[in-house]
């Protein structure tokens, strides 16, 4: 057992402090906080909402005269377009509108801006359509129906548990952000353990180094303690990307608010993420350890590794449809399986409630599949311990570990 800790810490330190391990660990944080600070210093280019912005407007229709104070955005009456355009020029407005002769019959209006902009702030546009609005509906109707035109509702979700009571958890997209990021992050690191791994052991053995090892220590605490070793490191990445992603959401709601505010954390979210990375870099592992065991070099195990490293992207290939079929048992069956149930997990949790039997079927199968994953490789590697050159066709692998 002693051998199989010093094996663990000795993969877990040479894990940790892997270029690429270290970068894939720290990039989300830093580029998260780089965000924010870019959004915080490109956010002025619109007009602040504490403050009365001034825009113009030219009325060729007629009866376009009332109803000019819009919340904290004033609008100023221009003769003639030429008049607009030099209030424009020299600051007077932040832009102007123009509303033509046949605005009734098209619904057209022209807006002029000197700012470039991917799109009209949402304040201004809003401040537009009312001033329109109200100015068509005037003496019309009464003045509280012209807000509830303007403003036709104001619509509140509130979902129940099954006993009538509120529920804690009210869903909506807030809710899913952070587990599709996470899951998105897990899929990566799970591609990237798997490529350390089959690497690690084909080094190993073009260096004949595992012939050292392996006069020391048995086959199976080998395994064992670089299986655990990643999963180890696996486990350092999560609590570093939980803690950043609880800091950095603190940190964008308090400074950039708005929808930042509204995003929230799924019940049992951190505990369930820890569980399913952990098990999932083991998993994961334990089958490029095989994979490893029967390929004589880095190069000619990581086209097999491959093959089951992109599946854990099915579910992230297919997350859309979970929001319109979220009742599919596809999904029972991606929660399942061991390969994808990391991420499926995660991207359920934002979108929908996941049921116990489920977790615990899940859990108990990624449990097995792992315990069967290392005792299959703990095998091949004895049967194939000193193979080099050309890796056997899979029909005599399959042979060599039924009689092995």
């Amino acid at each position: 057992m002693n051998k199989t800790l010093l094996i663990l810490r000795h993969e877990f330190l040479h894990m940790i402090k892997r270029k690429g391990f270290v970068i894939l660990t720290l990039i989300v944080p830093i580029l998260a906080l780089l965000g924010i600070g870019i959004f915080q210093l490109v956010s002025p280019g619109e007009p602040s909402v504490v403050e009365t912005t001034t825009i113009g407007y030219v009325d060729e229709a007629g009866g376009f005269d009332r109803y000019t104070t819009q919340g904290y955005i004033e609008l100023m009456r221009f003769s003639t377009q030429d008049a607009a355009t030099a209030a424009l020029i020299i600051g007077d407005v932040y832009e102007y509108f123009v509303i033509p002769s046949d605005y009734l019959s098209t619904g057209a209006i022209n807006r002029y801006t000197m700012e470039r902009q991917l799109e009209i702030p949402p304040s201004i546009s809003t401040a537009i359509k009312n001033f329109l609005t109200s100015n068509m509906l005037a003496d019309k109707v009464p003045p509280e129906t012209i807000y509830r035109i303007e403003t036709p509702i104001d619509l509140v979700t509130t979902r129940l548990t099954e006993t009538g009571e509120v529920a804690t958890e009210q869903g909506g997209y807030g809710n899913v952000i952070i587990p599709a990021i996470f899951g998105l992050l897990l899929a990566l690191s799970l591609q990237a353990a798997s490529l350390y791994m089959v690497q690690g052991l084909g080094d190993e053995k073009e260096s004949r180094l595992i012939e050292v090892l392996l006069s020391s220590v048995s086959p199976r605490q080998l395994l064992t303690g670089k299986v655990l070793g990643l999963g180890a490191a696996g486990l350092v990445q999560v609590v570093v990307w939980l803690a950043s992603l609880l800091l950095l959401l603190n940190l964008a709601s308090s400074t950039i608010g708005g929808f930042f505010s509204t995003i929230q954390l799924p019940a049992n979210f951190l505990v369930l993420g820890i569980i399913y990375f952990v098990l999932g870099y083991i998993l994961f592992a334990a089958l490029s350890a095989g994979v490893g065991a029967i390929s004589s070099s880095a190069r000619d195990g990581q086209p097999i590794t491959m093959l089951y490293a992109l599946l854990v992207f099915i579910p992230i290939w297919f997350a859309s449809l979970l929001f319109i079929f979220p009742d599919s048992p596809i999904w029972t069956v991606l929660t399942i399986f061991p390969i994808t149930a990391p991420i499926e997990v995660m991207l359920r949790l934002g979108v929908a409630g996941i049921p116990t039997w489920e977790l615990v079927t899940s859990l108990a199968v990624m449990v097995l599949s792992i315990l069967g994953a290392l005792a299959l490789s703990v095998k091949a590697f004895r049967i194939y311990l000193l193979m080099y050159g050309k890796r056997p066709a899979w029909g005599e692998i399959i042979r060599n570990l039924r009689s092995g």
